[in-house]
């Protein structure tokens, strides 16, 4: 006897990097191309299925540069094969204008890349840009995933869906709880204004957060629906408090807990599939 109970398939990513931390924050922290793919070997082993790619410069500060994108891409690939869904960031840091970020993305011309509504659509004016650069992606086969800091984006981005402006019917998003809180440590209930009843439905969404309920977040949030990111861009903490080893370490906390509670990790074929079911 079976009571038809199908476990609920969540994507876990991860963030190894970010584009702040360095090894005096943590000696674990990846800031190379071997290191990274290192990284990723392991993280596949825990449960992910994709990564979020920061590259840096010599003295470790915040880079995008299309040479060092792929240098990292082929190391990882090298390392995991098609084992992971390898995402760039075209995060700006307040150093490069949206015209560079376009041009660096449009030179790597990776799998997947994420943008931030804000830095790309500051403004009305900066629509057009946002949506020929959105066509271009899909042209080329990239995968975007929007990055939505508070309710009042999801908002707009929506609206651009529904005008008809975005190429898809819909698009995946990353709902960032408590970027801006007090001491920037995210609670789970900070999920709760971007699915609140009058908010907009989007088909794929993913959740990060900040500090050590990092895990309690990205549950709370695979536990509604939605997909996680974790890693050490946000977080170097276990859910207990102690000091995670590694990215994987951090990973397979989240896994592990998954599926305890019904929740079954997939892998990045299985990933690759659902978002170009959503994207179609």
């Amino acid at each position: 006897m079976t009571d038809g109970f199908l476990p609920t398939r969540v994507a876990i990513a991860v963030a190894p990097n970010g584009g702040r931390r360095t090894k005096a924050d943590h000696p674990a922290i990846p800031l190379n191309a071997a290191e990274l793919a290192r990284d990723a070997a392991e993280c596949v082993a825990a449960g992910a299925a994709m990564i979020h790619v920061h590259v840096r410069k010599a003295d470790g500060s915040h880079l995008l540069d299309a040479d060092a994108y792929r240098e990292a891409i082929a190391a990882i690939r090298r390392a995991t094969g098609d084992r992971l869904v390898i995402q760039i960031t075209t995060e700006s840091f307040g150093i490069y204008r949206p015209a560079e970020q376009i041009a660096v993305l449009k030179a790597v011309r990776p799998e997947s890349a994420s943008l931030a509504l804000r830095e790309f659509v500051p403004d009305a004016a900066a629509e057009p840009r946002f949506i020929e650069l959105l066509a271009w992606m899909k042209q080329e086969h990239v995968m975007p995933q929007i990055i939505l800091y508070d309710p009042t984006e999801a908002r707009r981005l929506a609206e651009l869906v529904e005008s008809g402006a975005v190429p898809w019917a819909d698009i995946p998003v990353l709902f960032v709880l408590g970027r801006y809180s007090k001491g920037q440590l995210s609670q789970p209930g900070d999920l709760l204004p971007f699915i609140a009843p009058d908010m907009p439905r989007f088909a794929h969404w993913s959740v990060c957060a900040f500090g050590r309920r990092e895990a309690a977040c990205v549950t709370a949030a695979a536990l509604m629906g939605g997909h996680v990111r974790v890693g050490f861009e946000n977080n170097l903490l276990r859910p207990d408090g102690s000091t995670a080893t590694s990215n994987a370490d951090l990973v397979h906390s989240v896994a592990e807990t998954m599926g305890q509670l019904g929740m079954q990790p997939i892998d990045a074929a299985a990933l690759r599939a659902l978002l170009a079911s959503d994207l179609a």
